[in-house]
């Protein structure tokens, strides 16, 4: 029997002073059975930092031809397709080839990301659409603390920073830009 993905659902509360925008946005997130809460968390932290009516959650780990999260243009085209974790060059570049924009945030142990971007760094200098993103290991855990199956979580994102607070405490996190 296969198991099935656990619920999760959010309020999140987003500030965003550097694009000017404000919203509240109630999420549900299903955590497949072979993600952790953390890459959960960072699907929702890639939310926050590009919120918008338009973009939405995926069917996620079970389905190979979509992201994480996208957002979809009136007449179908994908805007913006946002990837997280440490996916393969064939997946980028398949991203690259279907969507407009694409962003990866990267997150995971230094012993984790180096190794997977010292083999996949050369290959992605051909692509004008893709932004890479890094968390720092540290700033991730934090927002992991956060986690919880009912979340109310604000969000304010300034000068390139995040601040989430919720009921477990807070989290501040600073994505840092990854160049090819």
């Amino acid at each position: 029997m296969a198991l099935k993905s656990t619920i999760y659902k959010s309020i999140l509360n987003i500030s965003d002073l550097d694009r000017h925008h404000y919203a509240e946005y109630p999420l549900t997130l299903a955590l497949h059975p072979s993600e952790t809460e953390e890459r959960l968390m960072m699907r929702l932290l890639a939310f926050a930092l590009y919120a918008d009516e338009q973009l939405s959650f995926t069917r996620g780990l079970c389905v190979d031809d979509e992201p994480d999260l996208w957002q979809h243009a009136p007449n179908g085209e994908i805007e913006r397709w946002i990837e997280v974790g440490l996916p393969s060059e064939k997946r980028l570049r398949k991203a690259c080839s279907r969507a407009r924009e694409v962003i990866l945030l990267v997150y995971g142990s230094e012993q984790q990301v180096e190794p997977w971007w010292q083999g996949i760094r050369r290959s992605l200098t051909r692509f004008d659409n893709l932004r890479i993103l890094r968390i720092a290991e540290a700033e991730s855990a934090a927002l992991t603390e956060l986690v919880a199956r009912q979340m109310r979580l604000q969000c304010t994102v300034q000068d390139g920073q995040l601040w989430f607070t919720g009921d477990a405490g807070s989290a501040e996190l600073t994505p840092l830009a990854m160049q090819p």
